[in-house]
């Protein structure tokens, strides 16, 4: 019961600030663990824009992409982090047994900004590839993250199930400190390469990342199309010493309806024509693209939609 009522008076503060900040024309933007791409990319976009912009964006950490659907459905947050398989599944009410029959639709697109490589890590040289996590105590994402989608399809390609595992749900940056500790045996961490936590671990302990074959990436693609082969080039994090051939799906922003047209096309437009500056502030800038944002699977907003036709490009939107 205590936690219960934790949970309902820290969603009503939560409202409670997200109307204060609607009121002043502040939109807030969830992100994920600070020890991951998206709060540390998702800050650097949200002060750029604030300061480039007559939209003021508040990024704040969060649980990583499904938790990030719920806050924008809720209203709480207006902006979000996501990565793209996880909001097709959630907008089109498939896959998983909490979106299956029950879409998410509250939401549309902004922006595709970079490629999150599903990576599994392991401090453990035995373990050399997924059908290894057999018995394993293994870190599939902290409640909430889209990790989980993740780690259960790349377990599924392999003929294996959660059940298969020992799972354990942790942060990137907890699943590094497990991972250091000896805690666990290995850990999916769904981000930008290289991840702080992944970086910070491989500086302290020999850390191994566990390649696909050309089998099992077609395997993964079957089950959602919108994974892309990805390769983590060597050198990436200390002592990878070869290329680590992956899959990857789409970081991107979405936005609910209360996001104005204006403040939309104003995000649009800040980021990808302040590309330069926010490279200089963040290395994912850098991989900024224009025909890469416009095409995620999702219908876009009207506001993003109208920036990309100005410059030459049509994305979908929601029928009238």
């Amino acid at each position: 019961m205590k936690k219960l009522m934790s949970a309902l008076l820290a969603l009503c503060l939560a409202l409670t600030l997200t109307g204060a900040a609607l009121a002043d024309g502040t939109l807030t933007f969830t992100t994920g663990g600070t020890a991951g791409t998206y709060y540390a990319f998702g800050t650097v976009l949200a002060q750029y824009i604030s300061n480039n912009t007559d939209v003021t964006v508040n990024a704040v950490a969060g649980n990583g992409s499904a938790d990030n659907i719920d806050k924008l459905d809720m209203e709480v947050a207006q902006l979000g982090f996501v990565q793209n398989d996880v909001a097709n599944y959630a907008y089109n009410g498939i896959r998983f047994e909490q979106y299956e029959g029950q879409p998410v639709d509250t939401f549309t697109a902004i922006a595709a900004l970079y490629t999150e490589t599903v990576q599994l890590i392991t401090c453990n040289p035995e373990i050399k590839s997924v059908a290894d996590l057999k018995g394993k105590n293994v870190s599939i994402g902290s409640s909430g993250s889209g990790v989980y989608f993740n780690a259960m399809d790349f377990l599924a390609a392999y003929d294996m199930t959660e059940a298969d595992i020992v799972p354990t749900y942790q942060s990137f940056g907890d699943s590094a400190e497990a991972l250091k500790d000896g805690k666990i045996d290995a850990a999916f961490v769904v981000a930008g390469a290289p991840t702080p936590a992944v970086t910070d671990l491989a500086t302290s302990k020999p850390t191994y990342l566990i390649s696909l074959d050309a089998e099992h990436v077609a395997k993964l693609q079957e089950i959602s199309p919108v994974y892309a082969e990805s390769v983590i080039p060597a050198g990436t994090y200390a002592g990878q010493d070869a290329d680590v051939v992956t899959v990857g799906v789409k970081a991107t922003i979405i936005a609910n309806g209360q996001v104005s047209d204006d403040q939309a096309y104003a995000i649009v437009k800040a980021i990808f024509e302040g590309k330069e500056a926010i490279s200089e502030a963040h290395a994912k800038g850098a991989e900024l693209d224009l025909n890469y944002a416009a095409t995620c699977g999702l219908p876009y907003h009207p506001g993003a939609a109208k920036y990309f036709a100005e410059q030459g490009i049509t994305v979908e939107t929601v029928n009238p």
